[in-house]
């Protein structure tokens, strides 16, 4: 995005322009009849991928017999050294009829959805309504990235429904109208929405638009109402981006006053909801070694892969990383113990006389086990059964590689539920992840990804992977980089990295939790090189990488956690290797209070009141009035050094504050009326500036009957220039040579009959 801020592909009949590019800035744009948005891309969003046997229909006797692309530069002083831009897109195209169809007819099934407003826009929610029912498509801040996000249900739209979207304004930091419009100062409200429906019923590229009535929202979910705060840190600078297809938009109205501004509940451990460790747990006790990995089983049974009596030292391998330690001979004990997740006693055991080191460990979606052994540098595939030959085995046992049938100490392993296809991390001594068929056959490998290549840094200790079955991606965490990087695990291509400076320079391991859009749980370690940080486990959402909690043992500290596992009520297990111990860290929620005013009012100008005269007290009552402060004190958490100073500070305090009385006194007497008057006017001031920003929390912007009112709107013009095909927003914080956003022509004039 440093050079291409976001690209749009157009589809239609007839370009502006022939020739192989243009500036549509200055000729008249990408279409002389009506362009259709087929796809957009901004802010370094990942690829997007249609569902399976899903495609855009194009060609032949539709609409699209051409493509345009559109790309918005952010900055052109990339250009002024001769460089040339290569940012484009890379679209599939087959002649084999897909089974459905992105196109616009009924019955029809959304997949994803995209919000898009400018700076003002504070949350964009889109329904189904059927029979009175309202049922949510989905619902996002438009300040983060546009990018189209997986629908919130499964929904199927028939004919007689009704789609609706609303969008919540606030008009706080505004002196002058909002209007309707294509730039910057002005407002739009849009609710984009890509759908697949049965490609022997569709209708190429169809459009339907109704105004509706403010009846209809009436029955509106209360969730509609509700702003979606955003950090500053992922506020936009230029309030477009989108990584997306998309074709159908609903012009959403809004008719209600702002309610309720509180988090999102899209962010799982919102609302005092926090992450705690559960005092007690195991109830029985375990008897661990070093706990390398851990994974789940299909019932969230907690699996727990250990190195029994063995450990990892600095003779353990050479520095040819052979292993040095062959005749202590394999782990006597069972290294695989099922536990229950809610009391801890162990389900079943196994893993006995096979391993020397252990690692990592994933189950597959017919729980049997895949594991890694950093000392024979092999990968196990195992039976659920508790058979102790193994099903598959990959490596050469003892012997350390780096071609295709040889690992280096590998680390990890994460299985495509869909496809079957494995992926190791490879590992310690190698900088790889590769990926082999579910029978073991290599298909292909890859290093670490970067959005620049030119400044890629290669992994250093690729240490564990997690699989996200709704975005088909691969997560992988780099230890000794301190950052999660993430694959399209179809073909591994690089998508994005998450790395926080609150990581410290180590991340150990991921997990990942497909619910609520995503949820990346991560925990740290120790860094060799004096960058580090408490060690402790986050939760951040996937599309902003922003961390929703953290969380730390209150019984003990971390001394090594190595791996983490969420379960599907949100529990998290962490394995730490250095404790031989597993903690559970349960989501703990508050007990719920009753409902309290919203309306947030800043603080009142308020007169000092006299304070009546007080006894002087005998020295006795002192002492026991100064007992009673620092009992209070200590009620509230201070400690006793804490107390002493302020005990002994008190004199102190006293003498300035009679010095003050005294010189206030001597300014009255020689200058009191210049003074009096400048305090006068600067407390006039002060209530001023209290009163315009106290309209600005309380106030609330009813959009609709705004819209309504203005003077010349017309709902056809809403219709001009409320889409993004038309969208001239500026940017006037950072202004480039490429400020005209989206720029295309506008659609034809909207019939007057309906």
């Amino acid at each position: 995005m440093d050079t291409a801020h976001h690209m749009l592909l157009y589809g239609c009949r007839t370009p502006y322009s022939t020739k192989g590019y243009w500036d549509c800035g200055t000729e008249q744009g990408t279409c002389e009849d009506e362009a259709k948005i087929m796809y957009a891309w901004a802010r370094n969003a990942p690829p997007t991928k249609l569902p399976k046997d899903v495609g855009f229909k194009v060609g032949g006797d539709t609409r699209i017999t051409y493509f345009v692309l559109q790309i918005h530069y952010g900055d052109v002083k990339n250009f002024r050294d001769h460089h040339r831009d290569c940012s484009g897109l890379t679209l599939r195209m087959t002649s084999k009829p897909p089974l459905f169809a992105v196109e616009y007819s009924y019955p029809i099934h959304p997949f994803a959805f995209r919000t898009h407003t400018h700076r003002l826009g504070k949350v964009v929610s889109g329904y189904r309504v059927r029979n009175g029912q309202w049922t949510l498509i989905g619902r996002q801040s438009p300040q983060l990235p546009q990018a189209f996000y997986p629908a919130s249900n499964d929904v199927e739209v028939k004919y007689g429904d009704i789609l609706a979207a609303r969008c919540v304004f606030t008009g706080e930091g505004r002196t002058t109208k909002t209007r309707i419009g294509g730039t910057s100062s002005d407002e739009m409200c849009n609710f984009y929405i890509m759908y697949y429906m049965d490609n022997k019923h569709s209708v190429p590229y169809m459009d339907c638009m109704d105004h509706g009535n403010s009846n209809l929202f009436r029955n509106i979910p209360n969730e509609a109402n509700i702003p979606i705060p955003v950090s500053p840190d992922h506020k936009m600078s230029m309030m477009h981006g989108s990584a997306h297809k998309g074709t159908l938009f609903i012009n959403g109205e809004d008719d209600s006053v702002l309610q309720q501004p509180k988090r999102e509940e899209e962010e799982v451990l919102d609302q005092g909801a926090h992450l705690e460790e559960l005092d007690g747990w195991p109830e029985v006790e375990l008897q661990l070694g070093q706990v390398s990995g851990l994974a789940l089983d299909s019932d969230d049974n907690l699996v727990i892969f250990h190195r029994g009596d063995h450990r990892w030292g600095v003779n353990s391998f050479d520095n040819s990383a052979i292993y040095q330690q062959k005749s202590l001979g394999p782990i006597q004990q069972s290294t695989i113990l099922v536990v229950d997740p809610v009391k801890g006693n162990v389900l079943k055991a196994s893993g006995r006389n096979m391993f020397y080191l252990p690692h990592g460990i994933t189950t597959d979606k017919d729980n049997n086990y895949w594991v890694t052994d950093v000392a024979l540098h092999q990968v196990f595939k195992l039976s659920k059964d508790e058979k102790e030959k193994p099903l598959l085995v990959l490596g050469e046992a003892f012997k350390p590689g780096n071609d295709r049938s040889h690992f280096c100490q590998p680390t990890d392993v994460a299985v495509d539920p869909e496809t079957g296809n494995v992926f190791v991390s490879d590992g310690y001594c190698n900088s790889r992840i590769l990926k082999f068929s579910p029978e073991g056959r290599y298909l292909s490998d890859w290093g670490a990804g970067s959005v620049d290549r030119r400044r890629r840094v290669p992994f250093q200790i690729p240490h564990s992977l997690a699989f996200l079955p709704d975005k088909r991606e691969l997560l992988v965490a780099d230890r000794e980089n301190g950052r999660v990087q993430c694959f399209m695990a179809d073909t591994g291509e690089f998508v994005k990295e998450i790395k926080r400076d609150e990581f410290g320079g180590e991340v150990f391991a991921v997990s990942y939790a497909p619910v609520h859009g995503g949820l990346v749980y991560v925990v740290n370690g120790e860094s060799p090189y004096g960058h580090s940080a408490p060690l402790q486990g986050f939760v951040l959402n996937y599309s902003t990488n922003e961390i929703l909690d953290t969380f730390a043992p209150d019984t003990q500290k971390f001394k090594m956690p190595h791996d983490i596992v969420v379960t599907k009520d949100g529990s998290v297990f962490v394995g730490d290797a250095a404790a031989d111990s597993v903690i559970k860290f349960p989501i703990h929620k508050p007990l719920e209070q009753s409902p309290k005013a919203t309306v947030q009012k800043l603080p009142e100008v308020q007169e000092k009141k006299p304070v009546p005269a007080q006894q002087e007290k005998t020295p006795e009552e002192k002492e026991k009035e100064k007992g009673k402060i620092a009992n209070k004190a200590s009620a509230q958490g201070l400690s006793p050094g804490v107390i002493t100073t302020l005990l002994l500070l008190l004199p102190l305090v006293l003498v300035i504050a009679i010095g003050v009385f005294i010189r206030w006194k001597k300014s009255r007497m020689y200058g009191g009326n210049k003074h009096r008057d400048r305090a006068a006017t600067q407390s006039q001031r002060v209530v001023h500036k209290n009163k315009k920003v106290l309209g600005k929390a309380a106030g609330t912007l009813n959009l609709g009957n705004f819209f309504a009112t203005h003077k010349g709107y017309t709902r056809q013009g809403f219709d001009r220039l409320s889409t993004e095909g038309s969208d001239l927003e500026k940017d006037d914080e950072d202004a480039t040579d490429s400020e005209n956003e989206e720029y295309s022509a506008p659609p034809p004039p909207v019939s007057a009959s309906r």
